[in-house]
């Protein structure tokens, strides 16, 4: 297939090749993508035993089928979480091309039932398991903490020798040259990548839809989508086709996909990990900051993956990262470690007040906050949300910056249709705009303006916050003041805990706003989404009489059919300040360890 230049490159390439994309591939794109998806099933008919058939006829809820299609040893394993297995394959009690190939399996299952791979790897998986295991019982022990974990990845993180299209047909042929470097990371720590991902047309969408493969959907209601961008690495997860991958976040693009199928994922703050060797178009933009990070099937599982990555010192190759490792509690004193008794001051946004959310995620949010009101330690206090409108005026106009013409060109030189979700995101924007230096200055000034209110926000929950210096015009009283406003503020909100999103996974395309996560990704705050409880409409009535507030609260409201969103996983999201991903991380597990998360069954662990 000839190959369609583009702009789509590694992010930090040095070199960014600005050439558009100016002629069309050889084949129709519908060839293309045929071709891509016989390639995804080779993939998988080379897995043995072969993967068996799943019924013809599949339920809204596929989450128990593979129970009835696996051996007992498959299910053993993949039932396992990345803290449980790890143990057991660095002692040799699991082999690693056991562990590897009962998740080949069940991740070719998990294709069948929601369209969530891009391809297996079996022939490269296994080969590198058997090393594994020789090394083993070679040495004697295991070559690092990942030792034989199998780990799935989202297609447009490179992998050297294979295709790195990032959703686009016109891209589709392009082999990546390099390994990425948070996979060389993971490699060297023992990890063997297993299965590769779906991603959604320009990696714009909170949902996972693309011309190469279709739409990727939520493994607990087949309606409902699995969320994007990342949703192939959700619906696997969700599915137990693994237990560790690896997402990409710009929007949501993590926490989507996370909420949506019941499982963990963390959005770090910018540059805390390597983005080397990630295709994207738009390399080199700076408005709005993209990250890489983690989701998993269990919450150790997320700080297993931080503390491999950053023990690594990845600043040393990629300088634009921190230079700091990952920081436990008792380093740095958060929620009174270093007294004899733990606090945490929580504050719960209900409501952004641009778009309500839907009574499933109001109950999953009472549900904690009133198991946590009264226990020993904790404090829980409203937040009051500061022009989340405004934020998202401000993100949505820092988007695109070339006024999409990156994407647009990507997608129109194959010919392949625009996909309803990238349509909403870029031509019926009205925040898209063809950037000229001044106006891209102006933008970023309103960007640092917003951070900075917003943070004052925050200082404001302090109990010995004191008022700006302005009003202040004798001089005595300026120095006297300037040394309490200056001293360590006391008592202020620790975490802010809200929705990740105005609904339970929204029907297909309808995942039409970003509030919810976008909030973040422009104030760039750490944010661990986890999962709560399942949509149940015998429970969750709608609001017959509500009014809407705006146009986006409207068509919110009006997606919500109690019945349409049966068993749907409900989670929430915690957010933390700048850098303090660790704290916030260390706050879900003392609300995990305060109360029982999450509290349906078929959300667990």
């Amino acid at each position: 297939m000839e190959t369609v230049r583009s702009t789509i490159t590694a992010v930090t390439s040095p070199v960014v090749d600005s050439l558009l994309p100016s002629s069309r591939p050889a084949k129709p794109w519908q060839e293309v993508a045929k071709e891509a998806q016989e390639h995804r099933d080779q993939t998988i008919a080379a897995v043995q035993p072969d993967i068996p058939n799943v019924p013809d006829e599949l339920p809204l809820n596929v989450t128990a089928i593979p129970t009835q299609l696996l051996t007992a040893e498959e299910l053993e394993i993949t039932g396992q979480t990345a803290e449980q297995l790890l143990p057991k394959l660095a002692s040799g009690k699991l082999s690693s091309v056991a562990v590897v190939n009962a998740f080949l399996r069940r991740a070719g299952l998990a294709q069948k039932l929601t369209n969530c791979i891009t391809e297996l790897l079996p022939h490269r998986a296994l080969s590198r398991a058997a090393y594994l295991d020789d090394y083993l019982a070679t040495h004697g022990r295991p070559i690092g903490p990942l030792h034989g974990l199998p780990i799935s990845v989202k297609e447009h993180i490179g992998i050297r020798g294979l295709d790195l299209n990032a959703g686009f047909v016109s891209c589709r042929g392009e082999i990546a040259s390099q390994t990425a470097h948070i996979l060389q990371i993971l490699h060297n720590a023992g990890a063997v990548f297993h299965a590769r991902t779906t991603e959604p047309q320009t990696l714009m969408h909170l949902e996972t839809s693309s011309n190469l493969y279709g739409e990727t959907v939520n493994p607990f209601n087949r309606a409902l989508t699995c969320g994007g961008s990342s949703g192939g690495e959700g619906a696997l997860l969700a599915l137990k086709g693994s237990c560790l991958g690896i997402g990409t976040d710009i929007g949501g693009s993590i926490r989507s996909p996370a909420g949506n199928n019941g499982v963990y994922g963390l959005r770090p703050t910018s540059f805390r990990l390597p983005i080397d060797g990630w295709k994207a178009t738009m390399a080199g933009a700076e408005a709005i900051i993209p990250v890489i990070g983690p989701l998993s099937r269990s919450l150790e599982g997320l700080k297993i993956f931080m503390t491999v990555i950053l023990d690594a010192k990845p600043w040393l190759k990629e300088p634009s990262l921190v230079p700091f490792g990952w920081r436990e509690g008792l380093q740095v004193g958060w929620f009174g470690w270093r007294s004899e008794k733990r606090r945490l001051k929580i504050a719960v946004l209900w409501d952004d007040e641009v778009v309500k959310p839907h009574p499933p995620v109001t109950r999953a949010l009472n549900e904690v906050v009133e198991k946590l009101r009264h226990k020993e330690g904790i404090t829980i206090v409203d937040w009051k949300p500061f022009k989340h409108d405004l934020a998202w005026d401000v993100v949505a106009s820092l988007y695109f910056c070339d006024g999409a013409a990156d994407e647009s060109s990507c997608i129109n030189a194959s010919g392949e249709p625009w996909r309803p979700l990238s349509n909403f995101i870029i031509t019926d924007n009205a925040h898209v705009k063809e950037h000229t230096i001044f106006s891209l200055w102006e933008w970023t000034i309103k960007r640092e303006e917003y951070k900075s209110k917003y943070a004052e926000l925050w200082n404001q929950t302090a109990s010995n916050y004191k008022a700006p210096l302005e009003s202040v015009k004798d001089e005595d009283a300026t120095h006297k003041q300037t040394e309490e406003v200056y001293e360590e503020l006391r008592d202020m909100v620790d975490v802010i805990l809200c929705p990740v999103g105005p609904g339970a996974a929204p029907p297909l395309d309808c995942a039409r706003y970003w509030g919810y996560t976008s909030q973040w990704n422009l104030l760039d705050y750490p944010a661990v989404v986890f999962p709560a409880i399942q949509a149940d409409p015998e429970i969750d009535k709608a609001d017959e009489g509500y009014i809407s507030r705006n146009e986006q609260d409207e068509y919110n409201h009006k997606l919500y059919e109690p019945e349409e969103y049966r068993d749907a996983p409900v989670s929430l999201q915690l957010v933390a300040r700048r850098y303090e991903d660790e704290k916030v991380m260390e706050a879900l597990e003392i609300i995990r360890g305060t109360i029982d998360l999450p509290f349906s069954k078929g959300l667990s662990d």
